[in-house]
């Protein structure tokens, strides 16, 4: 029992993936904000090309 507890706590694979879900998180985010942001940008865009038509 004692060695498989020390196995166990020895086991870094699920702290790795982890790490990745996090970072792929964070990437998510920040995609968002920035289609965000772009989507904004362009309806404002279109809008004055349909006003000056």
């Amino acid at each position: 029992m004692v060695k498989r507890f020390v196995k166990l706590c020895n086991d870094c694979s699920g702290a790795t993936a982890i790490e990745y879900g996090l970072i792929a998180a964070l990437i998510a985010v920040a995609a968002i904000a920035s289609l965000r942001t772009t989507g904004t940008k362009l309806k404002t865009t279109f809008g004055n090309v349909s006003n000056a038509l």
